[in-house]
């Protein structure tokens, strides 16, 4: 009822903006963007498109990733941020398929997007416009989690507690596999780590280091990794980031957050007035395109969970019931295929 609401109150905002010829002055226009995506609970109804920046946008037309699959789960389903591009659902079946095939049980999927991209309440600036999905480090276990184990879920960090030195005892050779998995994928524009997990593989990965050039250090990110992907074929409205440039970033790159970024920050001046927070977001921040996919009806449902991978377009999926029970091994066969590509690849 508070999505329908939104929606309608959206709406009636588009017509008063229009009829006034200005970019403001609608109350939709002043509450938080963040309030307004956060209360839609399935995609809109409209052409596939992501629409703005990774963090400053939304999400036409997106699909959801089943809450089980052969070789994942998302964990933290309550937070309905399953939903993404079809090109990022599809990556993500056919990731999953190839970290099983090298030896990892089973991919645990955190957030991608909201069903209609846009600001979130909490946990992340980016994820807005469906080509971004967090990826914890630690694996499925030789089975199912079960929804209390999945709700609320918070793995471990890959560091030594209080240093950005990564722990030999839970760091494996499967890890660098996984990201070398991922960073190979032609449709990832790049993959965010933590600062000391970038250096560990700096350190230890020999061969074709390429791929390393893909894998940024960001802040936090020591729990799990987020992938980007590319702007999509179809969206001429996406706004893409900077190429990834050449090298292996391992260089000044790295020593850069060593040496100044995680560097405790100077204390403030005696009598410096704190800095006042930046005001939220409002749809008038952005692109005009979003007001469209706010306002936009429902999507159709499908099937919950996937049962096959698709010839073509990744299977979208609703709201799972909580106490809905897959048909699917205690843990992921090594003898499944991996998915083809969307038509968005």
């Amino acid at each position: 009822m508070t999505a329908i609401v939104n929606r309608l109150f959206g709406a009636a905002a588009l017509v008063a903006l229009s009829a006034a010829g200005a970019p403001t002055g609608a109350s939709a226009a002043e509450a938080p963007a963040k309030q307004l995506f956060g209360a839609e609970t399935l995609p809109s109804d409209t052409a596939t498109q992501s629409i703005g920046f990774y963090a400053k946008g939304c999400l036409s037309g997106g699909v959801g990733l089943p809450p089980e699959g052969r070789n994942w789960q998302v964990v933290n389903p309550s937070r309905n941020r399953r939903w993404g591009h079809p090109a990022t659902i599809a990556f993500l079946e056919r990731f999953a398929a190839k970290a099983a095939a090298d030896g990892w049980t089973g991919l645990l999927v955190g957030d991608i997007s909201q069903p209609r991209g846009g600001p979130m309440a909490s946990g992340h600036a980016s994820h807005q416009i469906g080509l971004d999905a967090d990826i914890w480090f630690t694996p499925m276990p030789k089975r199912r989690l079960t929804m209390a184990e999945r709700q609320p879920f918070q793995g471990p960090s890959m560091l030594k507690k209080g240093t950005f030195q990564v722990d030999d005892a839970r760091w494996t050779p499967t890890h660098v596999k996984i990201l070398r998995d991922a960073a190979t994928d032609p449709a990832v524009q790049r993959i965010f780590v933590n600062p000391g997990i970038k250096r560990k593989l700096c350190q230890t990965v020999g061969g074709d280091r390429t791929w390393l050039n893909k894998v940024r250090p960001f802040y936090g990110h020591d729990q799990h990794f987020h992938v980007r992907l590319f702007c999509q074929p179809g969206s001429p409205n996406c706004d893409g980031q900077a190429d990834t440039g050449t090298g292996d970033g391992c260089g000044k790159e790295l020593d850069y957050w060593f040496n100044v970024a995680l560097r405790p920050p100077p204390p403030p001046k005696p009598g410096a007035k704190p800095p006042k927070p930046r005001p939220p977001l409002t749809l008038a921040g952005l692109p005009n395109s979003c007001r469209t996919v706010l306002a936009a009806p429902d999507k159709g449902t499908a099937p919950a969970v996937a049962t096959k991978a698709s010839a073509r377009v990744p299977a979208a999926a609703a709201a799972m019931a909580p106490d809905a029970t897959p048909d699917f091994p205690p843990r992921p066969g090594a003898d499944i295929p991996d998915p083809v590509a969307g038509p968005m690849e």
